[in-house]
């Protein structure tokens, strides 16, 4: 009999003890209904109010000159901002300041864990930002830049597409393009070509200098509403060498290599009409000449070649 009251005694204790804990907590939660309602009304608030903001700023941003991607990531981070700052506010409601500071802990903790562990790829979407804001390039603009040259054919948030010359796709990271130096050669709209010819020392220098401006004058796709120039530069081994430079409106003329092409064509014949001496470089004279003190030099005669 004994045996069975003390059991009787336990079940009751056990009993009061469970009954008051859940009537404990059903107070807490009565008192926290409140709280409850006033965390969710806040949180659907800052939903609703994300959803605006979103909507209003991609509004905003179209008419500027930024990107399509920049300003989708950029509404996503604004919603996702304003979403989490609700959130941050319903813990408070709900008394529970902790949790808030032990997400924030565990946030900066993550946040520094994937700052290292996905470095690059933070560093190139940055870039990938910094090159859409600024915007230095556009599609189908011929730039040069990490030693490749070529039109580019696709701008994304991590790399750069560019379509060389050679037929050849080149992606290069978007932090390779942002760090290093960059040449736009549509920028202006314009383009000067320049190359060298170098003339006998016995060839009157006035005469070779009027012809060959007419030779630049006459250039098929050279830029006319620009002079061209004509500059003798230094005496070298064999010849004195003459500068020669015009000019290229890349919206009437794509080809730049052709107008340079057509150059060296006028230049060397109207030379070869009026017998101007265009000397061998030194190294070749030295391997085609059996008198190496005396160095033969090429004169173009007005001849078919």
């Amino acid at each position: 009999m004994k045996d069975i009251k003390v059991e009787i005694s336990l079940f009751t204790q056990a009993y009061e003890m469970i009954f008051k804990k859940l009537l404990a907590w059903f107070q807490t939660f009565a008192l926290m209904i409140p709280n409850f309602i006033s965390a969710i009304l806040i949180f659907m608030t800052f939903s609703i109010l994300a959803r605006f903001a979103k909507r209003m700023s991609h509004k905003i941003l179209l008419k500027t000159s930024i990107s399509e991607d920049i300003i989708l990531i950029l509404t996503r981070i604004l919603s996702i901002v304003i979403i989490l700052v609700g959130v941050f506010f319903c813990l408070g409601i709900l008394h529970l300041e902790k949790t808030v500071t032990s997400l924030l802990a565990g946030a900066g903790i993550i946040g520094l864990a994937l700052s290292f562990a996905f470095q690059d790829l933070a560093t190139n979407l940055i870039s990938g930002f910094m090159l859409a804001v600024k915007k230095p390039f556009k599609v189908g603009d011929h730039v040069e830049t990490n030693s490749y040259s070529g039109i580019i054919s696709e701008i994304d948030i991590r790399a750069i597409h560019i379509k060389t010359f050679e037929g050849q796709e080149v992606i290069i990271p978007s932090k390779e393009v942002f760090q290093k130096p960059i040449k736009n050669f549509t920028t202006f709209g314009e383009r000067r070509i320049e190359f060298v010819v170098g003339v006998s020392y016995t060839d009157d220098l006035e005469k070779v200098a009027n012809l060959a401006k007419v030779a630049l004058e006459s250039v098929p796709g050279r830029d006319t509403s620009k002079n061209v120039e004509v500059y003798f530069d230094n005496f070298g081994e064999t010849s004195v060498n003459l500068i020669l430079r015009l000019w290229v409106n890349l919206t009437l003329t794509k080809n730049v290599s052709l107008v340079k092409h057509n150059a060296i064509i006028n230049i060397q014949k109207l030379f070869r009409a009026n017998s101007i001496v265009i000397p061998f470089p030194a190294r070749l004279q030295e391997d085609t000449s059996t008198e190496p003190q005396h160095p033969s030099i090429l004169k173009l005669e007005d001849s078919n070649l």
